[in-house]
């Protein structure tokens, strides 16, 4: 039978703490590394129209420029052989179009910009 190898307490490198403030309270902690690697947190912005789902856009039916009104049909997102109409939420202007007709979307790639 091996005896266990004792270890030195000393040569154990201690983890480097994070400090959070949340609630006005100062915490120490170390960070996983699926913390660290989430994605950043970002505002809704509902001038930016965005792919829900990976797919394909099948239809474009506006331009850079033009006025849209809340509801019109803007484009179609095919994606797992559904067709999603992608619609104006309000009032607006067609800032600008980053996509085209036939092109693959990733989820979250901006589709319209709207003003």
């Amino acid at each position: 039978m091996k005896k266990a190898k004792k270890i030195d307490p000393k040569a154990i490198s201690k983890p480097e703490l994070d400090t959070l403030v949340i609630d006005n309270v100062i915490y120490q902690t170390t960070l996983t590394r699926k913390y660290i690697s989430k994605p950043v947190y970002s505002v809704f912005n509902p001038n930016l129209l965005v792919a829900f789902i990976p797919g394909t856009i099948t239809e474009v039916y506006v331009s850079e420029g033009e006025s849209v009104t809340k509801g019109q049909q803007l484009a179609v997102l095919e994606a797992m052989k559904m067709l999603n109409e992608i619609v104006a939420p309000f009032d607006g202007v067609v800032k600008k179009l980053n996509v085209n007709k036939g092109e693959r979307v990733t989820k979250n790639h901006v589709i319209i910009e709207l003003e």
